[in-house]
């Protein structure tokens, strides 16, 4: 395990980083108090635990997954009101200030 100053890591970060990748871990200090960790990554998973569960229930047959269909498409929009009904609207909502 080695230690590093702040100002020394930032400027040999590069050389640090390959150490941490190497699997030793590098403590970061600042005034002779340490502030951090670097440490190589653990296994890395692209799915969450709760998704790879499921797909090990999917696998074993405990579990069908529901099917997706498309949803329809939204209707158009049509304005409720033309630009002019609402500045009119406005307009006579405010005669009275």
């Amino acid at each position: 395990m080695q230690t590093v100053g702040i100002k020394v890591l930032k400027n040999r970060l590069s050389e640090y980083v390959r150490v941490a990748a190497s699997g030793q871990a590098v403590l970061v200090t600042d005034r002779g108090r340490v502030v951090a960790e670097l440490i190589a990554p653990r296994a890395v998973s692209d799915t969450s635990s709760a998704e790879r569960r499921l797909a090990e229930l999917v696998a074993a047959g405990l579990m069908t997954p529901a099917p997706t269909r498309p949803l329809p498409p939204l209707p158009p929009r049509r304005p409720n009101a033309t630009l002019e009904d609402v500045l009119a609207d406005l307009d006579a909502s405010r005669a009275d200030r």
